[in-house]
């Protein structure tokens, strides 16, 4: 017998106490450890809900005079024979000191915990599904966010432009490879550059818009311009406190990433006004 500090030993007695087979010495040690121990306790409710179905076997029913004869004379021809008896005849090898009761108990608690087993891993894998799910929106609720901090910028950001005292205004014509393209843009030194276009034609692959600041130095990139899928685009660009005074602006197309100095079709060109927006 175990002490009752070796909880291996002790709870391996679960099955044991379920079914009523612990001598009364071994009761009394495990009820104790069961009374400190949450895990055992666990073990034994989940025990005792299996047994329950023990209740749904068949009663036994006494063999027939005929069939106990017929048992009887096999076994004593066994005993004049050197054969080896049956398992189950042999002294010590069958289930000990457990009934047949507790065998049947035994297999009934096995195929309980299978189920219990495969129940589990079912309610395992829903919460990982589900724990996906919401990952899954979370990151979704991110992007959102992410986006609707860029517009709220963008948004600040013109209104700034736009509400400027140094405001120029620049109307941009559509060009012959572009003639029913026009666009407009707002330009402050101190606070940037608010473009707006539409009926840009579609842009072939490999292939941008880019903005330009002309001066009467050199031109001045102040971006690439992305229209969408309508040829609509409403950018702001941020153009260099000192950036020397323009005299136009012009929309040219040139190769992905942009050019330092424009080599493509003129799209759009507009003249800046001598006097600033009133």
């Amino acid at each position: 017998m175990a002490g009752p500090t070796d909880h291996n030993a002790l709870h391996e007695m679960s099955g044991l106490y379920v079914l009523g087979s612990l001598s009364r010495e071994d009761r009394a040690i495990f009820e104790s450890h069961l009374a400190g121990c949450p895990a055992c306790a666990d073990e034994v409710r989940s025990l005792t809900r299996v047994s329950g179905s023990l209740a749904q076997l068949p009663p036994q029913i006494p063999p027939s005079p005929v069939l106990r004869a017929r048992v009887l004379a096999a076994v004593g021809r066994l005993e004049t024979t050197d054969e080896p008896a049956p398992l189950a005849a042999v002294p010590g090898r069958g289930f000990g000191s457990l009934s047949w009761l507790a065998a049947a108990a035994s297999l009934v608690l096995a195929a309980g915990l299978g189920v219990y087993a495969s129940q589990l891993r079912g309610r395992i894998g829903a919460l990982e599904d589900q724990l996906r799910e919401a990952t899954l929106r979370a990151d979704a609720n991110e992007r959102q966010m992410a986006d609707l901090r860029r517009v709220s910028a963008e948004a600040q950001s013109q209104v700034a432009v736009l509400a400027s005292p140094d405001l120029a205004r620049v109307d941009l014509a559509g060009q012959p490879v572009a003639p029913s393209a026009s666009a407009r843009a707002f330009w402050s030194r101190s606070r940037g550059l608010v473009f707006t276009a539409s009926d840009l034609p579609a842009l072939p692959p490999g292939r941008t818009y880019q903005l330009w600041v002309v001066t009467a130095q050199v031109p001045i990139s102040a971006g690439l311009v992305r229209p969408d899928q309508t040829g609509r685009v409403n950018a702001v660009f941020q153009t260099p406190p000192d950036i020397p005074q323009p005299v136009a602006m012009a929309v040219t197309i040139e190769p992905e990433g942009g050019v330092p100095a424009p080599t493509g079709d003129r799209y759009l060109i507009g003249t800046v006004a001598s006097r600033p927006v009133s």
